[in-house]
């Protein structure tokens, strides 16, 4: 008989998961999005929690009640080839070609580059940087300490001085909520929904899930269904805690602008509100704010996406993959954190639609019995509109990058796609693919879940 699992190890568990989840990158887009919504306050901010908290909090439950062994296993429901290349595209998005190079360059700017000569920015980045990755590069060597280091010590060090920020902003309150601005004043809330993508944690959910349930194992759990069971008790620990400080840093960013003004970033907004509060002290404060945020999400990547390629290529150590993930990403830290931007929202727009689809059906793998033509025909119509997503965005970030035909398909989802003028335009081919797929003929068996 499985013994009985304490609050305790849900609670330290969630707070590794909130830990490996909340970077600098949840910090500063929710601050910004407090500001450009204003009055919008309310449909922004649900908006904002469905993608940066629903759909993670579905991608740990994908992974921990499916019955699937990680990401590649669960997405390998739809082909192995499908299960090897999204998989792959994903832990490299969430890994050194995006999230984990942000987590050097923002604390960077925010932090430290007011303070430096723009002259000398480049070399502070890569000193900076460099220091950065040897500590998540020692501290990613051994991943069955990784809750220790991230539970423990990290995340409860982050939150003190978080929390110092927060509660001197609620109880002096820097003014009366703006006037809604952009897109946030007639579609708040989708506005704030597709906002949620710039976090990356519905990808991340897909990579950290058997980080958690491995973690779990550990504890010496081994049933199924109270390893399942842990994992969603965990996993709610972790979103509620997201929840609870998305919401008051959304409200510090909607009552900030009268005392601070408006800025181009969420990491200059954080940084005036440092500052308005605390003045010189503020930088200090933010400073170890944002490093401690960047420090645990960084070794929870580097930690999963080594995990992941060791397996997928055993021939190669753990170690030599976390050193090659460190030195990948520092160097394209050094491409400064306007060009990351810039490259990872198209493949984000891409990716988003393919990995929601696969976690609701891997959710609702259940009802038709994990019948693959299912997967094959639902993941097969988003990614026709998927694509073209990407495209879009990556066209009007580089105008000169341009299709006549993608332009035509383009042109035609706007005039007969449902939902796509507003960034949903996969939603219908992906329930019809999956209704074409249920009652597509076949004579193979369903399959087979470990």
């Amino acid at each position: 008989m499985q013994k009985k699992i304490p609050f305790s190890t849900y609670a330290i568990i969630g707070t590794m998961l909130f830990g490996m989840f909340f970077g600098a990158g949840n910090l500063i887009f929710p601050i910004q999005l407090g500001q450009m919504a204003g009055t919008n306050f309310w449909p922004a901010l649900t908006g904002f929690l469905v993608t940066a908290i629903g759909l993670p909090f579905l991608g740990i439950l994908a992974i921990g009640l499916s019955g699937s062994n990680g990401l590649r296993d669960l997405a390998g429901r739809v082909h192995p080839l499908f299960g090897l290349t999204f998989s792959m595209a994903l832990y490299l998005t969430i890994g050194p070609f995006f999230a984990i190079p942000r987590t050097a360059t923002v604390p960077f700017v925010v932090g430290f580059e007011p303070l430096i000569n723009p002259e000398h920015v480049s070399l502070w980045l890569g000193l900076f940087s460099f220091l950065f990755f040897v500590i998540v590069y020692y501290f990613s060597l051994n991943p069955a300490k990784i809750m220790d280091y991230i539970g423990k010590y990290l995340t409860p060090s982050f939150l003190v001085f978080l929390f110092i920020l927060i509660i001197v902003a609620i109880v002096k309150p820097m003014g009366n909520f703006g006037e809604p601005a952009d897109d946030y004043i007639n579609l708040a809330f989708m506005t704030g929904f597709k906002e949620g993508y710039n976090t990356m944690d519905a990808l991340a959910s897909l990579a950290f899930g058997i980080v958690v349930i491995n973690t779990i194992k550990r504890q010496g759990i081994t049933d199924t269904k109270t390893i399942a069971t842990a994992t969603w008790k965990s996993g709610v620990f972790a979103m509620g805690l997201m929840m609870l400080i998305y919401g008051l840093i959304t409200y510090m960013g909607a009552s900030s602008v009268s005392a601070v003004g408006t800025f181009a970033n969420g990491g200059l907004t954080f940084a005036a509100v440092a500052q308005h509060y605390f003045e010189s002290f503020g930088v200090i404060l933010l400073a170890i704010i944002i490093v401690l945020a960047c420090l645990k999400t960084s070794i929870g990547l580097i930690t999963s996406c080594s995990e992941f390629f060791h397996n997928t290529f055993p021939k190669v150590s753990y170690k030599m993959f976390v050193l090659v993930l460190c030195l990948v990403s520092f160097s394209i830290a050094n491409f400064g954190l306007n060009n990351i931007i810039q490259f990872a929202l198209p493949v984000l727009m891409f990716l988003y639609p393919l990995a929601i689809v696969l976690i609701l059906l891997g959710l609702c793998s259940p009802l038709f019995a994990n019948k693959q033509s299912v997967y094959k025909v639902s993941m097969f119509l988003t990614f026709l509109v998927s694509i073209i997503d990407g495209y879009n965005t990556l066209s009007s970030s580089l105008p000169g990058v341009t299709l006549s035909l993608i332009e035509s398909i383009k042109e035609f989802y706007l005039h007969y796609l449902p939902l796509y003028s507003i960034g949903l335009g996969w939603i219908l081919p992906a329930l019809v693919g999956a209704i074409i797929g249920y009652f597509w003929p076949t004579r193979h068996r369903p399959i087979e879940v470990t």
